[in-house]
């Protein structure tokens, strides 16, 4: 995996219009770009000074050399994309009415429980203690990576729920970003209904000047202070590189308190860099055998990397059906034994049926695990710089 240091360092120097030193050439080299000094100018052509340089003085030596013009890709699209449905209208409705996440049975035997037990009262004072550490202040941003061994595995209904967790309790601005741009569905389950602006449009757009207010004008809003960055507009073959990625995440990071990423199935090399980046990891699996076999032998793989890589990594357990083909319990057992952090989601109607996500119709149970796996996942990324 690629060393996060190197590339923020560099996308920073980018950002700020320093020339790079000597030994990051060769980084640069690697994604496409030239060395500023190998780059031709055009015969009998002066090199313009930027907008609002100062003039040479007197004592300036005539060979004093001009200063460089800004990147290429620091100048704002001449258009903007034009917003496309997240839903094609042909398709909208043959949605169904969204179910509630248990059914009614068991929702009535859990209230009559609570009200003639005490667990209550501990209910409340767990989620009192997991709210307190979600909302723990952060000197830099938080960037947490969910991802998958392959596709089916609920990593993005994960990034969803991680996502409006963080953006309930926390009181600065959540961003999610969507680093699966060919068919992603991260803006489908948070429920945005047209989009824009993409990652790759706003690596072309972003400046270290803009404000806040700024960078929001390019996001997708959603409730409770917590925005969307989208990876497509929902069309096959669109793609994202690496150097776009690390450009507007570098970018965006110090705006933002807690960022969620989407990212693809490994062994994508978005994903990669972007597990290598992150102070915190979630690898969504499914509660089946094939799934616990595959993200075991992913874990055993992670033993070999640096410590904090498996220390940082949280294994998301979702069960896909109401009766598992697998003792769920056992195979956390099994998980954990490889140093990682395990957390069961259980069965949900309303996760399953997928759309958008609501939370007020998930099971009490789903809404206790996401909380405690959102929590834990943060706890674990204020533990790396």
């Amino acid at each position: 995996m690629p060393n996060a240091d190197n590339w923020q360092g560099d996308v920073l120097r980018d950002l700020r219009g320093t020339p790079p030193p000597q030994r990051a050439q060769s980084h640069g080299a690697a994604h496409g770009h030239r060395p500023a000094q190998e780059q031709q100018q055009p015969p009998q052509e002066q090199p313009q000074p930027r907008t609002g340089a100062r003039a040479p003085g007197p004592n300036t030596p005539a060979s004093s050399p001009a200063p460089a013009a800004p990147p290429a890709r620091m100048q704002r699209p001449a258009g903007s994309p034009d917003s496309r449905p997240v839903v094609d209208s042909a398709l909208s409705g043959t949605a169904r009415r969204p179910r509630q996440g248990e059914p009614a049975a068991a929702r009535v035997s859990r209230a009559i429980r609570r009200i003639v037990s005490s667990s209550a009262a501990r209910e409340v004072a767990e989620i009192t203690r997991t709210a307190e550490r979600i909302q723990q202040p952060v000197t830099t941003g938080r960037q947490i990576a969910v991802t998958s061994i392959r596709g089916g595995a609920g990593k993005t209904t994960v990034a969803a729920l991680l996502g409006t967790a963080y953006a309930h309790y926390r009181q600065d601005p959540v961003l999610l970003v969507e680093a699966d741009p060919a068919l992603g569905s991260l803006p489908l389950r948070l429920g945005a209904e047209t989009l824009r602006w993409t990652t790759a449009d706003l690596a072309e757009i972003v400046e270290p000047q803009m404000s806040l207010l700024d960078v929001t004008g390019y996001l997708v809003q959603l409730p409770d202070n917590a925005w969307l960055l989208p990876g497509s507009q929902g069309r096959i073959g669109a793609m994202l590189d690496t150097a776009a990625y690390e450009r507007v995440m570098v970018a965006l990071r110090r705006y933002f308190g807690v960022t969620v990423v989407d990212c693809e199935t490994l062994p994508a090399e978005v994903a990669r860099v972007a597990l290598s980046a992150a102070q915190a990891r979630v690898l969504a699996a499914p509660a089946t055998l094939d799934g616990i076999t595959s993200t075991y032998a992913v874990l055993q793989w992670m033993q070999g990397l640096p410590s904090h890589m498996i220390a940082g990594t949280v294994v998301a357990l979702t069960s896909t059906t109401s009766r598992p083909g697998i003792d769920v319990e056992d195979a956390a057992e099994k998980l954990r034994s490889t140093g990682a952090t395990v957390h069961v989601l259980p069965h949900d109607r309303h996760l399953a049926a997928g759309g958008a996500l609501r939370t007020e119709l998930l099971a009490r149970p789903t809404r206790l695990a996401a909380t405690r796996l959102a929590a834990e996942v943060f706890q674990l990324s204020q533990k790396r710089r």
